[in-house]
């Protein structure tokens, strides 16, 4: 009998878990299935890209995964009963309801806008989390007439990319940074010097340490009081987890995020494994693991890789997860490429201008690639699940065998 392994998202970890998958795995031994509710592979940074006008390359998973072996099923999910081992899921274009079957689950569901539960911000603001959320406020800039006000809440690296982005493709417009702290505080000295300088320059006025407090059609007003005029405000920050989880038995963590270990399994259901937005890792020095493709694309590995391994019944890998640098894009000419420590700190060293913003678009590209050729670029060897008696592989994900505990990554 097939194991049957169900991944749920096509997301960049999703994505990238799926074709890792069948590239480990032989197809006789196993069946793989990917659950999207889009035909499409999003390019989520690249979305404020695709908020300013520009076009994307259209990606069709179906040609993604196109003679891999693993089939691509168009349905929203609606819940997961780890009791079960089902996923119930409805189509992507009627009602009809269906329940897949799964011995092994990889839940790559991801992260939406945060909204942080500010008053106005459901109402009035626009979000650039998801391509809808990118074409409403692509089309809700297109109809802004010269000289109009568009704030950007949220210092972090969306909102540095969001407010540059519309900046530069819409001079005429008069574009304003909210940030809670200090303009990227988070950044070396040289870093820092080179934001303000790109901001001067695109002529973004910055409002440091306005913590935003209620949005409403025509302004927001920060905590001390400041009003700042938007007829367009974009909202960016932070992220909230899918909520499917928060319905199920899974051990979750404080912000909603699937508890893993660290080969990316639950540690309360070992017939699930989390990547991505949707779970929380610990990195290098104890800390979580930042929501971030830097964060997800390595996470999938390391799931589908562990996976992998123990349907074989051999060693799981040991790789650990640490960050070398964040990727800033300021418009389509300028960029900051901070390097960071293995627990993502800032050095003293960042590299700037023309260069880093060729530097980040060869990071996209690389990232779209590697999910688009799912798999290419990684070892031929296929591993065939073992089934000798009392391996892990030869009895159900939930059985003590299977819940052992493995060698895992660092």
């Amino acid at each position: 009998m097939q194991h049957r392994i169900v991944v749920l998202g096509a997301g960049y970890t999703g994505a990238v878990a799926a074709g890792r998958l069948a590239r480990r795995l032989h197809r006789e031994d196993v069946t793989i299935t990917l659950v999207n509710p889009e035909p499409d592979f999003v390019e989520r940074v690249r979305l404020h890209q695709l908020a300013v006008g520009q076009d994307l390359k259209p990606r069709p998973l179906s040609e993604m995964f196109a003679g891999t072996g693993v089939e691509l099923k168009l349905a929203k999910v609606t819940a997961v009963d780890v009791d079960r081992r089902t996923v119930p899921v409805t189509g992507a274009n009627g009602p009809e309801r269906e329940d897949l079957a799964y011995d092994t689950l990889v839940y790559a569901l991801g992260s939406g806008w945060n909204d942080g539960g500010v008053p106005g911000a459901v109402t009035h603001a626009y979000e650039v989390s998801s391509r809808p959320g990118a074409l409403r406020l692509r089309d809700r800039l297109a109809a802004l007439g010269a000289g109009r006000p568009v704030v950007v809440v949220g210092g972090g690296l969306t909102g540095l990319e969001a407010a540059t982005e519309i900046a530069e493709a819409r001079p005429d417009l008069d574009v304003a940074l909210a940030t809670h702290g200090a303009l990227g505080d988070w950044l070396s000295e040289k870093g820092r010097a080179h934001l303000r300088k790109v901001a001067d320059q695109l002529g973004i006025t910055v409002h440091e340490y306005a913590a935003v407090d209620a949005v409403e059609a025509d302004r927001v007003t920060t905590a001390d009081g400041r009003t700042i005029p938007a007829e367009v405000t974009v909202w960016t920050t932070g992220f909230a987890v899918h909520p499917i989880a928060q319905a199920t038995a899974l051990e979750l963590a404080d912000r909603g995020q699937i508890v893993v270990d660290a080969t990316m399994r639950s540690v309360s259901h070992p017939d699930v494994y989390a990547v991505g937005d949707a779970a929380m890792a610990i990195g290098p020095n104890d800390k979580p693991l930042r929501m971030s493709c830097a964060s997800g694309v390595p996470m999938a590995w390391q799931a589908a890789d562990a996976i992998a391994a123990r349907l074989a019944g051999v060693k799981v890998p040991r790789v650990p997860i640490r960050y070398f640098q964040q990727c800033v894009s300021l418009g389509r000419t300028e960029g900051l490429i901070q390097f960071v420590t293995a627990d993502d700190q800032a050095k003293d060293s960042a590299l700037t201008g023309r260069l880093a913003a060729l530097y980040k678009e060869l990071i996209c590209k690389g990232a779209a690639w590697g999910v688009a050729h799912p798999t290419l670029g990684m070892p031929s060897r296929r591993r065939r699940v073992v089934r000798t008696p009392g391996s892990a592989a030869a009895a159900a994900p939930a059985s003590a065998a299977t819940a052992a505990a493995p060698t895992t990554a660092a």
